[in-house]
């Protein structure tokens, strides 16, 4: 089970003094059990490379192909395909309306005409997998709520309609350090014990290298670079010529490798980086 994207072209006003290619010649797979971080300046073509995933634009050229299935070619498919890819734009918190938490996270469910004791369980399980206590949220109102409380909701809301597939649009936008840290643990259990597949697009170099186990770089709508967080990030010169850049941990350790510590060039996380700074002093101070 994958998504498949082959030959994606997308142009936006086509025809017009105005045409522009947002994406062109993107080809990929997201796997099952994949935690897939996209990265890439505004206007990169990442916000548009998503909605082609769910169907809800078409690609100019090209096929997206979710679970064996030609986005776009039955348009009865439609519905089911955007139930499989669950997306959550930026600031999901202000599509929330019901009076309760629960009433809230059962509207997708409930549009599917789904019978009352299966709707109570996938609201229940929703919340669960964010991190709420069901009995403690079930009756509280969503604007009585956090930010990062918010925002957990509205993911449970799209979780309850069961995808395979959680396409992530900066998360943590707008979030506090301490809601952004919260978001992200509960992002990082669902893809653990969930197993969802997660596509997460963050302008955030750090989190990224926390979370995801493989990138693709966008550019002026094409791929530019796709590996591993370590393999991606190993190439810090490249990254820096189309304005990104590396974590500030790695910038850190290039700079004491300058300086003569004895450190590996792979490293992306803060935990990394204390462990290797550690042992360069003890073996300094042999």
């Amino acid at each position: 089970m994958s998504i498949k994207a082959e030959n994606i072209k997308y142009i936006y006003s086509e025809g017009t003094p105005f045409k522009t290619v947002a994406l062109d010649d993107i080809n990929m797979e997201i796997k099952e059990g994949d935690f897939l971080g996209i990265i890439g300046h505004t206007g990169s073509g990442k916000s548009t490379l998503i909605q082609l995933l769910n169907g809800l634009e078409k690609p100019t050229e090209g096929t997206i192909n979710v679970d064996g299935t030609t986005v776009g070619e039955d348009k009865k498919k439609l519905s089911k395909i955007r139930q499989t890819v669950g997306l959550v734009f930026q600031y999901p918190e202000y599509q929330l309306f019901e009076e309760t938490v629960a009433k809230d996270v059962a509207f997708g469910p409930l549009n599917l005409k789904l019978s009352q004791d299966e709707i109570d369980k996938r609201v229940k399980e929703s919340l669960e997998l964010v991190g709420f206590n069901y009995k403690k949220i079930k009756d509280v109102s969503p604007f009585d709520l956090s930010g990062g409380q918010k925002r957990r909701v509205a993911i449970a809301g799209v979780l309850a309609m069961k995808p395979s597939y959680l396409v992530l649009d900066e998360p943590t936008a707008g979030l506090d350090p301490a809601g952004r840290n919260e978001l992200f643990a509960q992002i990082k259990l669902l893809h653990e014990r969930a197993n969802v597949t997660v596509i997460l697009i963050s302008h955030s170099m750090e989190d990224i290298a926390k979370l995801v186990n493989r990138v693709i770089v966008l550019y002026k709508g094409k791929i530019h670079m796709q590996g591993t967080p370590k393999e991606i990030y190993a190439q810090a010169e490249e990254l820096e010529k189309i304005g990104l850049g590396v974590p500030q941990v790695a910038q850190i350790t290039n700079e004491l490798r300058k300086r003569g510590f004895d450190i590996k060039q792979d490293i992306i996380t803060v935990e990394e980086a204390k462990e290797e700074i550690l042992r360069e002093v003890r073996r300094r101070h042999v």
